[in-house]
């Protein structure tokens, strides 16, 4: 089994054309097919649905996904203990998170995991949306709140509360709710997650989980946008604590409906299951995981 054709077939799944993998690898399109066909030949199945548009994986495809990125990531490390040593780790390790649990929390662990193993590359996708771990060739994600694929290992960091909050100028003007049904008349800024729009906020009265189906005239993907909103005054958010214990402590933003907070949902980490993590991502998940244990997020207490 020739390791650049694994490679190829990654990349032109990563990129999600023929043409466009070719491109970065330096190939022509008659060998990318005839690389791609010597693979399937090898495998005995055809990998990939191709049309004059469009690409997608078969079952075969999805499998060889996962499989050839152990392999190619074996290789690599095996290589990497010849070249450099046992001690050092090498390669490239792809993962996943929100927008604003990423710009706050992950990417500071990112650089200092980088600096202790500076042969390591990160390739970074900052979405709010939805993720193909396989598809995407994704070695792990973060992910907060309720995990629907029951097919993907989970690694739990910690409690993840969603609160109701606004800035004090918000506030002022507009004045506090007091109860989640008050927020009908109040503006709210709504998270979009891929066509689907937030509009239902979960509260837990009289020992009961209740949806409240807010509006407002601001709706984004982001989840940093919707911070930057409310921190501007337009409106209340319904934010992870992760993204906005700095904000709560310095004052920027104001919990309200404290009382009828949600049971918590969880923070973790996800993973294809079967696969075999090459060391570095095991470092990596130890690496969040460790600062994570040491720094779960409480609400600031009333002076």
């Amino acid at each position: 089994m020739d390791l650049d054709n694994l490679t190829l077939f990654l990349r032109i799944v990563e990129k999600g054309g023929m043409a466009a993998a070719g491109r970065e690898l330096g190939l022509s399109p008659a060998s990318v097919s005839e690389r791609l066909a010597a693979l399937e030949a090898y495998y005995g199945a055809s990998l990939l649905n191709r049309t004059t548009r469009s690409i997608s994986l078969t079952d075969e495809g999805r499998e060889l996904v996962s499989g050839a990125r152990r392999i190619l990531a074996e290789a690599d490390e095996v290589q990497s203990r010849i070249k450099l040593g046992v001690e050092k780790i090498s390669g490239t390790i792809h993962i996943s998170a929100p927008i604003d649990l990423g710009y706050n929390r992950i990417v500071p662990l990112l650089d200092s995991f980088m600096e202790r193993h500076p042969e390591i590359s990160i390739n970074l996708t900052l979405t709010d949306g939805y993720v193909d771990l396989v598809g995407q060739g994704l070695d792990f994600a973060l992910r907060l709140g309720v995990l629907a694929d029951s097919s993907l290992r989970i690694k739990k960091l910690g409690d993840n509360r969603r609160v109701v909050c606004a800035s004090p100028d918000y506030l002022k003007k507009n004045g506090t709710p007091g109860h989640p049904e008050d927020l009908i008349h109040h503006n709210c800024i709504l998270m979009r997650f891929g066509n689907q729009v937030d509009h239902a906020w979960r509260f837990d009265v009289e020992g009961r989980q209740k949806k409240y189906f807010v509006r407002g005239n601001r709706t984004v993907n982001d989840g940093h946008l919707v911070r930057i909103w409310c921190r501007a005054g337009h409106g209340f958010a319904l934010k992870s604590i992760w993204d906005i214990q700095d904000d709560l402590k310095s004052g920027a933003l104001v919990p309200v409906l404290e009382e009828f907070a949600a049971v918590p949902a969880a923070l973790q980490i996800v993973y294809p299951d079967g696969a075999t993590q090459p060391r570095r991502v095991r470092l990596l998940i130890d690496h969040l995981a460790h600062w994570f244990e040491h720094n779960q997020v409480t609400l600031p207490k009333e002076e």
